[in-house]
C-alpha cells in the first residue's frame, strides 16, 4: 500500500455512509486515501471496489495524512459526538497550517462551531458538511451543505460538486456559509423531514381508519398523488412500502412493523433550537413529539385498558375524502417547509450567516430525502423576493392553501370524530389560523402576566410599556419607559 502524496482527498470511517461516499468520490475521477480504525474494513473496500476508481488504502491516520496532496483535506465519517472529537484530536497533530478537516456526519451545529474555534488555534480549517440522501445518496449523489471558510470550499469544490446529485444541470451542493452554517441547514432539513414523514403517516392512517382501505389500496392513492403536485421521493417510497408483503407471514409489511418510531436526535435539536430562536415550528415539533409518544408503549397499553371506547365513525364519500386528505397534506407540507425556512432565516440572522434561502431550496431538489417537485416553487419564490416574510404569502402557495383550506378543516374534523390522532395536520392548521388572525388571545396572556408578576404590557392605542396597579383597584401606572 503506497503512502505517496497523490490523493486528492482522504476519508476516515468506512461504515456504510463513509464507504459509499468514498466510492462516489473515486467513481468521479478523484484519487482518495481511505482509512478505518479496523483495517479489515479498509482492505475489504479496496479489494471489492478497487476497479471503480483510484483508492489509496491506509492502515493508520499517519499514512492517511501522508497520502494526501497539500493543502490536505480529510473527511471524517464516524459516529457524531465523542467519536468525532477523538478522531479530530488524533488528526490535528498530524496536519499542517492550511489543512482542512471535514466532518460529514450528522453533527450538532454547535459542536461544529466549537470545533471550528478549536482548530482555528492550530491554523487549520474545519468544515461542517451536511450530507443528505442516506446510503443511496452517498453512493450515487447526495445533497451537500457545506459550512466553512472560503479557502476550504475552494479546495473541496471540485470534489463535492462532482459527487452531488444534479438537477437541471445544477449540482445539489452549495457553500452555505461559514463555520456551522452547513450543519445548521442540514439539521433543519432533518426537522422538515420529520414533519413530512409524520404528515404522510397521518394521511395513511386516515385513509385506513376512516375509509377502511387496505395498504395496497392506500398505495394506489399515494402512487396517484405522486403524479401531481405532491410528487416527491417520500411519497414515492410510501407507495413502495405499502405494497410490500412480509415474506414470513404473508401480511402487509406495514402491519408487522412495530409502531414505535425511533429518532437519532436531529428532530429534537431542530425543535430545541427553534425555541431558543423564538420560531414557531409547530409541525416539526408535533412530528417529533409523535415519535416520542409512539415509543411510550407501556403508557399506551395502560390507556387502552381504561379508554377502550372507540369514537363514532365518520360517514364520508371515498373519492371526496381522498381528495380532501390530498389537499390537507399539501397545505400542511407548505406550512412545514415555510416554518423550516423561517428557522433558517432566523438562525442566519442570529449567527451572522448570509444564507441564500433560494440556493438552499435549489440544492434540496435532488439527492436528499425531502426532495420534492415544489422545491422549485420555493426556489422561485426566494429568487423573486429574497427578503420574503413567509412562503405562505407568495401567490403560488397562498393559492394552494386557499384552495385546500376547506378540505383541511374537513379532514381535521373527520379525524377528531373518528378518534384518529393527527397532531401534524391539526397543529399546522392552527398555525395557519393563528397567522392570519387580526387579534390573538395573547392580549389576555399579557394582561395576566402583568397581574400576577408585574411583567408589563404594550397598548394598541399609544406607544410605550405600561403596568396596571391590580392591587389598587386596577389603576394604571405611569408609562414605565417614559
Amino acid at each position: 500500500m503506497s503512502n505517496d502524496a497523490r490523493a486528492t482527498i482522504g476519508l476516515t470511517g468506512l461504515a456504510t455512509m463513509g464507504r459509499n461516499l468514498a466510492r462516489n468520490i473515486a467513481r468521479n475521477g478523484h484519487t482518495i486515501a481511505v482509512h478505518n480504525r479496523t483495517t479489515a474494513k479498509m482492505t475489504a473496500l479496496v479489494d471489492e471496489f478497487g476497479d471503480e476508481g483510484d483508492f489509496v488504502g491506509c492502515e493508520s491516520l499517519e499514512d492517511l495524512v501522508a497520502a494526501i496532496e497539500r493543502p490536505r483535506a480529510v473527511v471524517v465519517m464516524v459516529k457524531a459526538g465523542e467519536a468525532t472529537d477523538a478522531v479530530i484530536d488524533e488528526l490535528v497533530p498530524l496536519l499542517d497550517e492550511g489543512d482542512i478537516v471535514v466532518d460529514a456526519g450528522n453533527a450538532h451545529y454547535r459542536d461544529t462551531l466549537r470545533r471550528q474555534e478549536a482548530l482555528k488555534e492550530h491554523d487549520l480549517h474545519f468544515v461542517g458538511m451536511g450530507v443528505s440522501g442516506g446510503e443511496e445518496g452517498a453512493l450515487n449523489g447526495p445533497s451537500i451543505m457545506v459550512g466553512g471558510s472560503d479557502h476550504a470550499y475552494e479546495v473541496l469544490k471540485p470534489v463535492v460538486e462532482s459527487i452531488a446529485a444534479v438537477v437541471d444541470g445544477t449540482p445539489c451542493c452549495a457553500h452555505i456559509g461559514p463555520d456551522g452554517a452547513g450543519h445548521f441547514v442540514k439539521m433543519v432539513h432533518n426537522g422538515i423531514e420529520y414533519a413530512d414523514m409524520q404528515l404522510i403517516a397521518e394521511s395513511y392512517d386516515l385513509l385506513r381508519s376512516v375509509l377502511d382501505l387496505e395498504p395496497t389500496e392506500v398505495a394506489d392513492v399515494f402512487e396517484e398523488w405522486n403524479g401531481g403536485d405532491l410528487e416527491s421521493f417520500l411519497i414515492e417510497m410510501t407507495a413502495v412500502v405499502l405494497r410490500h408483503t412480509d415474506a414470513e407471514t404473508g401480511k402487509p409489511f406495514v402491519d408487522v412493523v412495530r409502531d414505535a418510531a425511533e429518532q437519532k436526535g436531529t428532530g429534537r435539536w431542530t425543535v430545541q433550537d427553534a425555541l431558543d430562536l423564538g420560531v414557531p415550528i409547530t409541525g416539526i415539533a408535533e412530528a417529533t413529539f409523535a415519535r416520542s409518544l409512539s415509543g411510550h408503549t407501556e403508557q399506551r397499553a395502560a390507556a387502552r385498558e381504561v379508554f377502550s371506547t372507540t369514537p363514532e365513525g365518520t360517514d364520508v364519500d371515498r373519492d371526496t375524502f381522498v381528495d380532501q386528505v390530498r389537499a390537507a397534506l399539501y397545505a400542511s407540507k407548505v406550512v412545514a417547509y415555510a416554518q423550516g425556512f423561517d428557522q433558517i432565516a432566523a438562525g442566519a440572522e442570529e449567527h451572522g450567516w448570509d444564507i441564500d434561502l433560494g440556493e438552499v431550496a435549489t440544492i434540496w431538489r435532488g439527492g436528499c430525502i425531502i426532495r420534492a417537485q415544489f422545491l422549485d416553487r420555493i426556489r422561485e419564490a426566494y429568487s423573486d423576493e429574497p427578503d420574503l416574510t413567509t412562503l405562505l404569502t407568495t401567490p403560488y402557495f397562498a393559492d394552494a392553501v386557499k384552495d385546500g383550506v376547506d378540505s383541511w378543516r374537513e379532514v381535521v374534523v373527520a379525524a377528531v370524530r373518528g378518534g384518529v390522532p393527527t397532531p401534524a395536520f391539526s397543529s399546522s392548521l392552527a398555525y395557519f389560523d393563528g397567522l392570519r388572525r387580526e387579534r390573538l388571545p395573547a392580549a389576555l396572556i399579557q394582561a395576566l402576566r402583568d397581574d400576577f408578576g408585574a411583567h408589563s404590557y404594550e397598548r394598541v392605542d399609544r406607544e410605550g410599556t405600561f403596568h396596571t396597579r391590580w392591587a389598587e383597584d386596577g389603576r394604571p401606572e405611569e408609562q414605565l419607559d417614559a
